[in-house]
């Protein structure tokens, strides 16, 4: 296994794309074919939902059709292969949105579509006996994530700093990658000492009993949203209908997501997994609680930005004045922001009937 540091290392050469790569990339993408494009190529998750399935699902996105390439387990990856064209659309942490334009990509936050609140949120979890108490303690520890330089890093770093850690004592803290679908077992067999969970995954561990918590993601910023879905600006400025059906419907689904009961929620995301015929279990999407997406419809905020370009320059990640905010991101597609995102009509609220 690749060592921290070398780790890391490999995180930031993936997003230090070259101006030529991402050009050529793109060049190559759906953003290239004559007239707009009506498919839209993305990444999902194992055993999940996302919002743009979901909104697919519910018929928001009109005629835009989604096309799955396969799966990621990360998000940084997820936000490359959008710059570079291989997909439509990915989503990320905002960190990671920050780095990937610092870096030069010609990308554009256009909806938030996960967060943190009371329900959705990471926590870093240990085994009910172990000795870890506070951040002190997980010096020399292993800590299981599902990517490095994303939002469970970023998470980890705050906690030790407002803990008082120094840089070099936060070094010797080992954050480990493990597939999510992992990450509990793992820390079970002890071959980690502390394992992030979130969402679904995290509320059946829990379920399991024998873990707790040592801090989570909501403790230590409140309820906030956490990533956006990019675009590059060549596919926004080639294809600016599609774009508003995609943003606008994933928006209207965060908000029939929020104003839905919860078993018609996990009933038809049941149904989305059952009907696209993977072989994925079902069984742990009844522990889904939200999306924690803070802001209506997913608009996004300056402040959610903010943060992690001041933080990314605290680290020395990237330098002062190197980002700016207002070309980070857009709410010009998202019409969800300010419409009735009601429920679907009867024809296509059932949660067997077809996207």
């Amino acid at each position: 296994m690749a060592t921290t540091a070398s780790t890391r290392r490999q995180f930031l050469t993936l997003l230090g794309l070259s101006a030529a790569a991402v050009s050529c990339g793109t060049a190559t993408g759906a953003s290239s074919r004559k007239g707009q494009t009506k498919t839209l190529r993305y990444q999902g998750w194992a055993g999940q939902v996302t919002l743009p399935e979901l909104a697919e699902d519910l018929g928001y996105l009109g005629d835009v059709k989604l096309e799955w390439v396969g799966n990621t387990i990360s998000g940084p990856q997820d936000i490359q292969s959008a710059a570079t064209g291989q997909v439509d659309f990915g989503g990320a942490f905002n960190g990671a949105v920050v780095k990937l334009a610092a870096n030069g990509a010609p990308v554009k936050a256009v909806i938030s579509y996960y967060g943190s609140d009371k329900y959705a949120h990471n926590g870093f979890y240990v085994l009910k006996d172990s000795p870890i108490r506070s951040a002190m303690d997980l010096i020399g520890k292993k800590v299981g994530m599902n990517t490095l330089g994303a939002h469970s890093e970023a998470m980890l770093d705050i906690y030790l700093r407002r803990a008082g850690l120094s840089r070099a004592d936060i070094g010797k803290v080992e954050p480990l990658v493990v597939p999510p679908v992992n990450t509990e077992q793992t820390l079970r067999r002890k071959q980690i000492d502390v394992a992030v969970l979130g969402g679904i995954l995290r509320d059946k561990a829990l379920a399991a009993g024998g873990i707790r918590p040592l801090f989570t993601d909501y403790q230590l910023l409140g309820a906030f949203s956490a990533g956006t879905y990019v675009m590059t600006d060549r596919f926004l400025k080639q294809n600016p209908g599609t774009a508003r059906a995609f943003v606008t419907g994933v928006g209207k689904a965060i908000e029939w997501a929020r104003s839905t009961p919860h078993d018609e929620v996990v009933a038809r995301m049941t149904d989305i997994v059952k009907k696209r015929g993977r072989n994925e279990d079902t069984g742990p999407l009844r522990y889904w609680r939200s999306f924690g997406v803070a802001e209506t419809a997913g608009r996004i905020t300056d402040k959610e930005l903010q943060l992690w370009i001041d933080w990314l320059a605290e680290r020395g990640d990237i330098k002062k004045g190197q980002v700016t905010l207002s070309d980070l991101y857009t709410n010009q597609f998202n019409d969800a922001g300010n419409a009735d995102a009601a429920a679907p009509s009867a024809a296509s609220s059932s949660p067997t009937s077809g996207s």
